[in-house]
């Protein structure tokens, strides 16, 4: 009987990188997945079954699973993930992330890629879905060295939900889902190391050269206007929802 995540896998026991993809979500306490296979993504859905802690649930079209994996992050409160293959595969995921970045929730998208070698020679079903995803996602990957696949999805994970929530991207190619090495599990610390430390939740500068000094100084102003103004209306967003700001936006409002 094949070992499944969390149940009899030795944790020096070799596997392919598409089962250490599958374990290093269960270590994330993912259950639920939505995703649509195809070619360069095939190696996971191999590995899939060995990890019944993970519950698939096929759509019929990609652009259909970023929108669960969105949906599902905002009714839960936890991490969507959605999967999906190389090239149109990838491409459908766009409109569903678009939303997920706009909308500040945490979902982290897992697509397949074209082997290596391939990478950058106009293949079947090549796709830069990094480049494409950069300006919708807070943090995306291509996975170049199997020996980073259980640190990157720990990153993504904790890159999704940190500071104001978005999505990630993590683009896996063919040969690196199978190739094979021993597990050792994720060593990441949760942090978001490649992350500039001055920009925000979505992973770029606020204003150029922006400090927590300098937004201390904005709240001041704002605050100036608000206690100087007539008749003053607060339009309250997602953000306070997300935060659980709501006594300090009663505060706030009890006091205008």
């Amino acid at each position: 009987m094949p070992a499944t995540s969390g149940e009899c896998e030795s944790m020096s026991e070799m596997l392919s990188g598409a089962a250490i993809l599958c374990r290093a979500l269960v270590d994330a306490g993912v259950e639920v997945i939505f995703g649509y296979p195809g070619g360069a993504i095939m190696p996971f859905y191999h590995a899939l079954p060995d990890h019944p802690r993970l519950r698939h649930i096929l759509v019929r079209h990609e652009q259909a699973a970023a929108h669960a994996a969105d949906g599902y992050a905002r009714a839960s409160g936890r991490v969507g993930v959605c999967v999906a293959t190389s090239g149109p595969g990838a491409t459908n995921l766009v409109t569903g992330l678009a939303a997920a970045y706009m909308d500040s929730s945490p979902v982290v998208a897992i697509t397949g890629q074209v082997s290596r070698p391939m990478i950058g020679r106009d293949a079947f079903q090549e796709t830069d879905i990094v480049g494409i995803t950069l300006p919708i996602t807070k943090q995306n990957y291509l996975v170049e060295d199997v020996t980073d696949l259980a640190d990157i999805v720990a990153e993504a994970m904790a890159i999704a939900v940190d500071g104001r929530p978005g999505p990630v991207l993590i683009d896996v190619p063919k040969d690196v889902q199978n190739q094979k090495i021993e597990w050792r599990g994720a060593q990441a610390s949760g942090a978001a190391p490649h992350r500039d430390p001055r920009a925000g939740a979505r992973g770029q500068s606020l204003t150029p050269g922006a400090s927590p000094g300098s937004l201390e100084d904005g709240v001041r102003a704002a605050a100036r206007l608000i206690a100087g103004a007539e008749r003053p209306l607060l339009m309250v967003g997602h953000g306070v929802i997300l935060s659980e700001a709501y006594a300090e936006v009663r505060t706030l409002a009890e006091k205008t």
